[in-house]
């Protein structure tokens, strides 16, 4: 079996429109949630969330592109461009055959559709725009990375809520890992701040008003974010040859289903994806340095989540640091796990953990190692990211440095 290494990184998000300013702004303890800029905000009980801000498509695509480019299309393909820049990958004619796309997404092309649907229903309009369709569907993304850079390999979306960026980061590193593709380009891209979109997530009372604080005793909800994350996936030997700067390697990816219920977490479902993939690393629990935390802010997931990390480093010589990052960049749906990564292979790289932020007052019942408020500098060899979502459907990624 092959061995699987990051080689590029790419993204945009409410802290940044690139990995370097995204990562100062985790370092530095800032946060993208703010009051929201959407029509008829004032009609939602919750007007804040992590939107990206003054974001221009002209900067990016040519006008004819915009027109047939969802807000989440574009996210991808910006992600995308970076990551592969930044990889200082060439994608000859022979490698393109090789290389697919794999990109998650729980809502798609979610602006399209409530456009439309406010042309058709208040404009009383008869006709749509013909690429509708293709602007919208939920390959889109994925699609559009393959057409733009003429990748000829396996290429498809990926949607299971929350997990659904883990989920394909996970099987682009089982297409490589079992020889099936030498490069993928993997990660997620959602844009959900709609009008729409926070009505139903408003009707779930799941969101918080006053802000995300994950594992705070006054912890009341999630913020949603909009974004996305892309990576370069490589077979290290490929990787190697070239001489391509390794930013990490990926150990392990699991992913599981709880069979349980669809919004409510289950404890044994987190903990087989945890334990899962330590067991397919073959890593100890006593080498991870580092938990990037699902930690949405709610009360059940947060405790739950804590509970579950306890019981499995609770032999431990030294607990591993944890954190969650969603109380900076929102929760992102799709596109979550993979701007989280962005926040481990930092800590790998740089041996910077970044922050939870949002924490007025521990939870006496949330027993972990969190590092709240300000950056903290470890040695970071080993880190595991996780990602619970709606649906029962659960992923955890681990990363090595190399």
């Amino acid at each position: 079996m092959k061995r699987v290494v990051i080689t590029g990184q790419g993204t945009i998000n409410s802290l940044g429109f690139n990995v370097s300013d995204t990562n100062l702004a985790l370092m530095s303890g800032n946060t993208g949630i703010q009051k929201l800029d959407l029509n008829n905000c004032e009609l939602l009980r919750v007007n804040i969330g992590a939107q990206i801000k003054n974001y221009d498509p002209h900067v990016f695509f040519k006008k004819n592109e915009i027109s047939i480019l969802d807000h989440f299309s574009q996210y991808a393909l910006i992600s995308a461009s970076e990551a592969i820049n930044s990889s200082g990958l060439v994608i000859t004619e022979e490698l393109s055959e090789e290389t697919g796309v794999i990109i998650g997404s729980a809502g798609g092309g979610l602006s399209t559709q409530e456009d439309n649907y406010r042309l058709v229903f208040e404009g009383k309009k008869n006709r749509v725009h013909p690429f509708i369709v293709p602007k919208m569907m939920h390959n889109a993304a994925a699609s559009n990375i393959a057409k733009r850079y003429s990748l000829k390999g396996v290429t498809y979306s990926v949607s299971s809520a929350c997990a659904s960026s883990n989920h394909a980061i996970a099987n682009a590193f089982n297409l490589i890992k079992f020889g099936e593709a030498r490069v993928m380009i993997a990660g997620g891209s959602d844009a959900m701040l709609t009008f729409g979109g926070m009505k139903a997530w408003e009707g779930l009372r799941v969101l918080s008003k006053t802000g995300c604080r994950p594992f705070c005793l006054s912890r009341d909800g999630l913020v949603q974010g909009e974004g996305a994350a892309v990576f370069v996936l490589e077979e290290y030997t490929h990787a190697y040859k070239r001489g391509a700067n390794i930013l990490a390697e990926i150990k392990s990816c699991s992913m599981t289903s709880d069979g349980y219920d669809l919004v409510a977490p289950s404890a044994d479902g987190m903990k087989k994806a945890i334990m899962k993939s330590l067991y397919n690393s073959g890593i100890s629990a006593d080498d991870v340095d580092y938990v990037n935390a699902h930690g949405t802010g709610t009360k059940i997931n947060d405790q739950m989540e804590s509970d579950v990390i306890n019981f499995i480093f609770s032999n431990n010589r030294i607990s591993p640091k944890v954190s969650s990052t969603k109380s900076a960049h929102g929760h992102v749906m799709g596109a979550t796990g993979a701007i989280e990564l962005l926040s481990c292979i930092l800590a790998l790289r740089e041996h910077v953990i970044v922050p939870t932020l949002g924490l007025v007052k521990r939870d006496p019942k949330i027993r972990l190692d969190l590092v709240c408020g300000d950056a903290q500098q470890k040695r970071v060899e080993t880190v595991i990211s996780n990602s619970f979502a709606f649906g029962g459907l659960n992923s955890t990624i681990i990363l090595q440095s190399v």
